[in-house]
């Protein structure tokens, strides 16, 4: 972690932590829904989709990838009850940017031919059309046995104006 990184959290958890008084929440969320949502730090879930502490769980990764939070998914479903999935991707993302080889060429310039061998077999999951990734990831769920039953739909942040459309 940073410098930056272990201050923030310190000094950050000391605020949150002097008034914090939600310790009693139950263990699954309250409202009973997942957000799968980008890891863009230019999204903050809770705020930007009206989230309170406790009412969903909030699953992040590169691209709001539906088969990357797969496993997460299913431990939000079947551990912890959740029955419906929102599938939030959004404008300006990285992942609009790339394709597989860029990125593996890239960590070989950046790391070194040992670490271009680990990420070797890696799918990036990268896209180039954000409405067709969002539609394509929301039939991957529902096409799965394990989502059966789940009310699954699919979902535009504007980090332009805030904003959330629906796309599926």
């Amino acid at each position: 972690m940073s410098t930056n990184g272990m201050q923030n959290l310190e000094q950050g958890n000391r605020v949150y932590a002097a008034d914090f008084t939600q310790g009693d929440l139950a263990l699954p969320p309250s409202q009973n829904y997942a957000v799968l949502t980008c890891m863009d730090a230019r999204i903050d879930p809770a705020a930007a989709f009206g989230i309170p502490l406790g009412a969903a769980h909030v699953i992040r990764n590169a691209g709001a990838s539906a088969r990357d939070a797969f496993r997460s998914l299913v431990v939000s479903q079947q551990l912890l009850g959740t029955t419906e999935v929102l599938v939030v991707k959004h404008t300006g993302c990285g992942m609009l940017t790339f394709d597989n080889e860029t990125a593996k060429d890239l960590v070989r310039k950046n790391k070194g031919f040992a670490a271009a061998k680990e990420v070797e077999g890696i799918d990036f999951l990268s896209f180039s059309d954000l409405e067709a990734k969002i539609k394509e990831d929301v039939e991957w769920l529902k096409s799965t046995a394990i989502e059966e039953g789940i009310r699954i739909t699919g979902w535009v942040y504007e980090i332009e104006s805030g904003k959330v459309r629906q796309v599926v």
